[in-house]
């Protein structure tokens, strides 16, 4: 037994690991590389494992930094089965389709507007790349056992982090390896908590918030109180917001918010066309969430959708405040880059973020104090206001990670950890190494341990 990391370490994104037992090869986590420049080069750069050399990928869910690099892996010679749970078979169906297309729209841009250093520019994979890697999935329900191969066996555990998430256990010998995927919020007020595993030999698990504690703020009252103060000096309120999670999420807090007369009765745009068929899906995974049929109804409806181009440009075009919810979560691209543009320079306006922000991307150099940002080649000032809701996270602080650990009976006989900037990930290694007594190590990229 080895696993070998590459990606999804020092980093929060380009989750993928190699699990080799015996002869078979599988990759847990598919993950795209986002933020920082040196970071997504390693999305171009040849994977050091052959792909045809895969005989099946497993993915915790869908999210692009842990199963957008799939349509690539595809096209460079993987043959097998992807392994994924309805919902993120079904979320996939959604993201990696769109992702190759935003890859081709912003190479055509580039390529239009002369901006990009590669002539031509060129996507990293198209659609059609991302098409054809659906092919390749298979779904296994929360719980059910699945046969590997090679006397491995598979389960996928609810994650509660979006629809369809999981922690994967996979059996090999009599022993037990855990990967957490992205662990969700015990009481988080949409989705279904997260199941706790009760034994790991080895544990691989996410650091994301490994060295922080999300705040007790109230996020509704908080956003509340965004939302009436940029109204009322004219301004919109623009939220970058991941299309799968965070905008159901967002929808759930502003349905109540309007219902209770606790925000003007100002439109609220929800301008993705990933989002919108994403809170399709979040509708038909009734078993993944909290709300009733009837209250998932309402959330949804209280947005107007915008699925066309024109009427996302007649967005900006309102003098009239509102709320505009729009992809990408960390302003990486998508419709957002639009709206940005047209309200960062307006000091009335307030763009809100309201998930983690990796390192390098707009949203983290805007939290930061940026006083102008890059998008489509040219600065943007930014005049607007920018506040954050990150207690709004579909991520476990590091409490609720520690109570998931604490689960698991006897001590794994090592634990890594993943998913997280370095001072995260190290900040938890030490909270497992003191308080559950633990053996632990934060590997780096392309690291690779023997397990026997």
């Amino acid at each position: 037994m080895r696993v070998t990391f590459l990606g999804g370490v020092g980093t929060v994104t380009g989750s993928k690991a190699l699990l080799e037992l015996g002869r078979r090869r599988f990759l847990i986590d598919c993950g795209l590389f986002q933020g920082f420049k040196q970071l997504r080069l390693r999305n171009w750069e040849r994977l050091s494992v052959e792909p045809k050399s895969i005989d099946a990928v497993v993915l915790t869910h869908a999210h692009l930094d842990h199963a957008g690099y799939l349509p690539l892996l595809t096209k460079n010679g993987f043959k097998g089965p992807v392994h994924a749970t309805p919902g993120t078979r079904d979320l996939s169906a959604i993201l990696l389709p769109d992702s190759g297309h935003l890859q081709e729209l912003d190479a055509d841009y580039a390529n239009r507007h002369g901006f990009s250093k590669h002539h031509p520019a060129l996507p990293l994979y198209t659609r059609a790349d991302a098409v054809r890697a659906l092919e390749r999935f298979e779904a296994t329900p929360f719980g059910r056992a699945r046969d590997l191969g090679g006397g491995a066996m598979l389960r996928f555990h609810r994650a509660g982090h979006i629809v369809g998430a999981a922690h994967v256990a996979i059996e090999w010998r009599g022993r037990r390896i855990v990967f957490s995927g992205d662990i969700g919020r015990p009481r988080d007020p949409v989705m279904r908590p997260p199941a706790a595993p009760d034994r790991a030999d080895i544990l691989v698990v996410e650091s994301t918030y490994g060295d922080r504690r999300h705040r007790a703020t109230d996020p509704e009252a908080a956003l509340g109180d965004i939302v009436r103060r940029t109204a009322k000096r004219g301004g919109s309120v623009v939220i970058p917001a991941f299309a799968v999670g965070r905008s159901q999420a967002l929808l759930y807090h502003l349905w109540r918010l309007k219902s209770a007369e606790r925000i003007p009765d100002l439109p609220i745009f929800l301008d993705s066309p990933m989002a919108i068929e994403a809170s399709a899906a979040f509708a038909k995974h009734s078993a993944d969430r909290r709300l009733s049929a009837a209250e998932c109804r309402a959330v949804c409806a209280v947005a107007r959708v915008t699925p066309s181009v024109e009427e996302s440009k007649a967005i900006d075009a309102n003098p009239v405040p509102s709320v505009i919810v729009s992809a990408s979560g960390m302003a990486t691209g998508g419709r957002v880059l639009h709206h940005l543009k047209t309200f960062a320079p307006d000091p009335r306006s307030t763009i809100v973020f309201a998930g983690f922000q990796a390192g390098g991307t707009r949203g983290a150099a805007m939290i930061a104090g940026a006083k102008e940002i890059k998008i489509h080649g040219a600065m943007v000032p930014i005049r607007a206001e920018v506040a954050t809701l990150d207690m709004l996270s579909a991520h476990a602080d590091a409490d609720e990670i520690m109570d998931w650990s604490r689960a698991i009976r006897r001590p794994p006989r090592m634990t890594f950890v993943v998913h997280g900037e370095p001072a995260a990930a190290d900040a938890l290694r030490q909270r497992i190494e003191s308080e559950l007594g633990w053996p632990c190590r934060v590997p780096d990229y392309r690291d690779s341990y023997e397990l026997d």
